[in-house]
């Protein structure tokens, strides 16, 4: 779906911030992600699947970086073809693959991975739905295989988050505390080694200007005035975040398989 033809009222939120020219979607931003790479201590020539890959972007990162391959899982095929056509761009078809697939079927993959790698995934599904998908995830690591983690944090009132983040955001976002978030890995098998929290700024000036840098803010801020629908959505999240920003973080973790 191309931006032309995106419907702001029925969107979800990350095709919003999506369509507003933002890359960064991660509760956390750059900085947990960061976090979350230096845990990893990832090794050239090792592998790594990326759920929910969208246009390819990480993974191509990934790959430039450290040297690792990386098997990227997207649902929606026009995602998967962009990100094809970015990988190719890159020079990376021989180091970086695009999987068309669905994260509630990680069977589907043979293969296994020295780790897999989930941000903002988990959030958006049910609780039995992340227990699904970790379950997933466990299979596809490689004995002792890492899982590396980052997402939304509810430190307190998790029903009353979930429901107005759900009214905001358009899918079923369901945010854990810290210590269900850890208890959901534990339950499939994944034994948390390390974890760090920290203030969600997804839409805050600042944060977005760590995330995207100046230029990408500016293109970022003009759609948001210039595009009244597109505003709308973009500031009924906002005011969602900024009501519960005592509550709302984010979680980064890396679990191996136990």
């Amino acid at each position: 779906m191309t931006n032309a033809t995106l419907n702001f009222q029925t969107a979800t939120g990350h095709q919003v911030l999506a369509a507003a020219s933002k890359k960064m979607l991660r509760p956390g931003g750059r900085i947990a992600t960061e976090q979350l790479f230096e845990w990893a201590d990832f090794q050239a020539g090792e592998t790594v699947l990326e759920l929910a890959s969208s246009f390819g972007y990480s993974a191509i990162a990934l790959a430039q970086r450290y040297g690792v391959r990386v098997v990227g899982v997207e649902k929606n095929p026009e995602s998967a073809a962009r990100a094809r056509a970015n990988i190719e761009a890159a020079g990376l078809t021989g180091q970086v693959e695009i999987i068309e697939g669905d994260v509630f079927h990680l069977e589907a993959i043979s293969e296994q991975f020295d780790y897999v790698l989930a941000e903002a995934i988990l959030t958006m599904q049910s609780v039995p739905g992340k227990a699904r998908i970790l379950a997933g995830v466990r299979d596809r690591l490689k004995p002792g295989g890492k899982f590396l983690c980052h997402e939304l944090l509810a430190r307190n009132q998790e029903a009353e988050i979930h429901q107005a983040l759900a009214q905001v955001i358009r899918v079923n976002s369901t945010p854990l505390s810290q210590a269900n978030w850890l208890a959901a890995c534990e339950a499939a098998g994944l034994q948390v080694q390390q974890h760090q929290t920290g203030s969600m700024g997804l839409l805050n000036l600042h944060r977005v200007l760590q995330d995207e840098g100046v230029m990408d803010t500016l293109r970022i801020l003009w759609n948001v005035l210039t595009r009244p629908a597109l505003r709308k959505r973009v500031l009924a999240m906002r005011r969602v975040f900024q009501q519960y920003q005592q509550d709302l973080g984010y979680i980064v973790l890396r679990a191996k398989r136990a």
